[in-house]
């Protein structure tokens, strides 16, 4: 009789622990939201005042370098940082050190950051004469930016990875209220120039080189503290870190957030490589159409993932309804804001554009269409990637992103539409259009998934899921 009063006491003490700890991971994710919401803001403010201050050519010049930098970071660093979330979460969920997951991943990104260099001052006239116009200032600020970040996004997949969210949202919050500072100091007459707006990308991520070495101070310490206090009982030995472990979900993941970085900076690249630097700023002011929902949108992408997942891991059986609902919810609200704004472009749309970035482009209410149509299908599009990435579907999710992706940058380059600036706006709605209707095939006819890409709540796969979205340029 005891014993079984035991084993209900217990039992009910866990159902209050599990219910405490979703609480707080509802709260989490909820925190997450905000704070990704209002850095999607502060990135959106810095293009707006550096429009108005900046001449057509230098604002086109400083719109080809912020592509570029973020499709490099894309690349390069969200690798280590993605490893990091992961393998960082699974050890400290089996309470192992750290130690050696983060060495291994540090010596990675040296690796990288050293090949970056020697590669891009070997290019260096290419890049500074052929991207960005001869103007040595843009090309230390590049080559500056992408060694930078490499430190900051390393911080941010160990910040993940260990559950520090609210460290993890003031650094990237930081760096953006950090960059949008320059504009607005030039704006103010404080700065003057494109060098200064300039010197606000790379400002940003130097703020990582103060911080990062303080957290990882403090994670020393608490590790040798910790030893310490209560040493591994003899002979115990963990599991060795293994780089290739869950690399597959890794690496559909990394395919995604480099596809989605083409879809937003290629655009302008070419078009700045082909047309010149005024017109890169025109074609980067009219995807901002797709650009700032798509930030502010993340606070909603990043909150349905541990959602959809819950209710694809429940054994309720209601859940598959709900996570329909769900689903259709957020296509709903996505469609009736796209309504929203067709009929403000309808109205207004090339007069709100010169309100938002200055006078010194004449837009086109056509090509504003073009764009407010393929902003809600390509929205869409990330709504249904995360109830595949809920699903597990997470690798078939990844073939249709590369494939759209390469398929957008080699329409870019074909001379079916003369104008290049319709090109893109052209492009860009079709290969959302077919990114859309592949999602939505991958959703709606899910396939037995590997063991390894069904992320449960909380657990590394969802964690390295949710970072991804985070880094949508911030």
């Amino acid at each position: 009789m005891s014993s079984d009063n035991g084993h209900s006491t217990a039992g009910v003490a866990l159902q209050r622990d599990e219910a405490v700890s979703a609480e707080q991971y509802g709260k989490t994710a909820g925190f997450l939201a905000v704070g990704v919401g209002i850095t999607g803001v502060m990135t959106y403010g810095f293009f707006l005042v550096a429009s108005h201050t900046l001449s057509t050519t230098d604002y086109g010049q400083i719109s080809i370098l912020w592509s570029a930098v973020f499709i490099t970071i894309s690349t390069l660093c969200c690798p280590i940082e993605q490893l990091l979330s992961r393998h960082v979460s699974e050890r400290m969920a089996k309470a192992e050190p750290v130690g050696q997951t983060i060495r291994v991943a540090a010596t990675i990104q040296l690796g990288l950051s050293l090949t970056f260099a020697v590669l891009a001052l070997a290019f260096r006239d290419p890049l500074q004469n052929g991207l960005f116009d001869g103007n040595e200032t843009l090309y230390w600020v590049y080559f500056s930016s992408v060694l930078c970040y490499a430190v900051s996004y390393f911080a941010r997949g160990f910040l993940a990875g260990s559950q520090r969210f609210k460290l993890f949202v003031g650094l990237i919050l930081s760096e953006s209220c950090f960059r949008t500072l320059f504009a607005v100091l030039v704006a103010a007459g404080v700065l003057h120039g494109q060098a200064a707006v300039a010197f606000g990308i790379v400002a940003a991520p130097i703020l990582g080189l103060i911080i990062v070495p303080m957290i990882f101070f403090r994670r020393h310490v608490e590790e040798r503290a910790a030893a310490s206090a209560a040493p591994p009982p003899e002979g115990e030995e963990h599991e060795h870190f293994s780089i290739l472990h869950g690399g597959g979900f890794a690496a559909a993941v990394l395919l995604i957030m480099f596809s989605e970085q083409a879809f937003l900076n290629a655009g302008p690249i070419i078009t700045g490589a082909l047309e010149g630097a005024t017109a890169a700023a025109y074609i980067f002011n009219v995807l901002m159409l797709a650009r700032a929902p798509l930030q502010l949108f993340q606070s909603v992408s990043t909150s349905i993932l541990p959602h959809l997942t819950r209710l694809h891991t429940s054994e309720e059986p209601d859940s598959d309804r709900e996570f329909g609902h769900t689903v259709r919810m957020v296509l709903l609200g996505i469609g009736a804001f796209t309504a929203l704004v067709t009929v403000v472009v309808l109205i207004a749309g090339p007069k709100c554009m010169e309100i938002a970035f200055g006078d010194k482009y004449s837009y086109d209410r056509l090509g504003l269409l073009l764009v407010t149509f393929g902003m809600g299908l390509y929205l869409s599009s990330v709504t249904l990637n995360q109830a595949g990435v809920a699903q597990g579907q997470v690798r078939r999710c990844a073939v249709r992103w590369i494939t759209c992706a390469a398929v957008f940058i080699g329409w870019n380059f074909l001379p079916i539409i003369g104008d290049q600036q319709r090109r893109v706006e052209v492009g860009f709605l079709l290969a959302a259009a077919v990114l859309f209707t592949l999602l939505w095939w991958v959703y709606t006819h899910p396939k037995e998934a590997h063991p390894e890409d069904v992320p449960q709540p909380g657990s590394p796969e969802e964690i390295e899921a949710r970072l991804a979205a985070f880094d949508e340029n911030v």
